[in-house]
């Protein structure tokens, strides 16, 4: 979700507030995907790298995580999403880390669509953490050589963080940015990619749905012809 700063100037505000117009887009993509039938739903709000912005922007950023989370999360259970987090959330500031693990908790048996927050993500890091995790089975003798050689992709995958939900079908780029900035990079092996030159605040259900016919358009060979 690219862009919130670019529009914040675009229109004369503060970071800040871009921040706060994009929380409204989130709203909206939610809903209109729930709506049209989506079953799992990722959305990139804060990844390992965004730490190293201006301390006041991160301080904004969680803390409006925390307070549109703990407003919308009524409507969502409602809705019958379930939501989920993927990213190291220990670094996170208590009271953020405590809407996101509660709403999880609270909807964990919900049977509608899966709303996936990637925060505090970052894909290679993921990556090296599922490595590190063979290893240390190597090592403890619950892998021999053999089943190290017989592993598949499929196996790795399976010790991903997003080892429950499938790989994505479309990744959606917002703000005309040709670069996957470190998001779900083993997963989206095969997905369609849409890139949209709208800003995440400027990105409503219409360019959802431009996204979707998009896709729809796609013939997906994985490879094949």
């Amino acid at each position: 979700m690219d862009g919130n700063g670019r529009w914040a100037e675009r229109h004369g505000k503060n970071r800040a507030l871009g921040h706060k117009a994009g929380i409204k887009g989130v709203r909206e993509l939610i809903r209109t995907a729930n709506d049209i039938g989506v079953r799992y739903l990722t959305i990139y709000s804060f990844s390992t790298e965004n730490w190293s912005r201006p301390a006041t922007e991160v301080k904004t950023l969680m803390a409006l995580f925390a307070k549109t989370l703990s407003t919308e999360l009524d409507a969502l259970h409602e809705e019958q999403v379930r939501i989920r987090t993927i990213g190291d959330l220990g670094p996170l500031p208590k009271a953020t880390r405590e809407v996101f693990e509660a709403a999880a908790e609270r909807t964990a048996a919900n049977p509608g669509m899966t709303l996936i927050i990637a925060v505090n993500y970052g894909s290679r890091t993921e990556i090296v953490d599922a490595a590190k995790l063979l290893a240390r089975r190597a090592l403890d003798g619950e892998l021999d050589a053999r089943q190290i050689d017989a592993l598949s992709p499929a196996d790795f995958s399976a010790l991903l963080t997003t080892k429950d939900f499938p790989d994505p079908d479309l990744l959606i780029r917002t703000s005309g940015e040709y670069r996957i900035s470190n998001f779900l990079l083993f997963q989206i092996a095969y997905s369609e990619i849409y890139i949209t030159q709208a800003l995440w605040p400027d990105f409503d259900k219409y360019e959802l749905l431009r996204a979707m016919l998009s896709y729809q358009g796609r013939q997906r060979r994985y490879g094949g012809v």
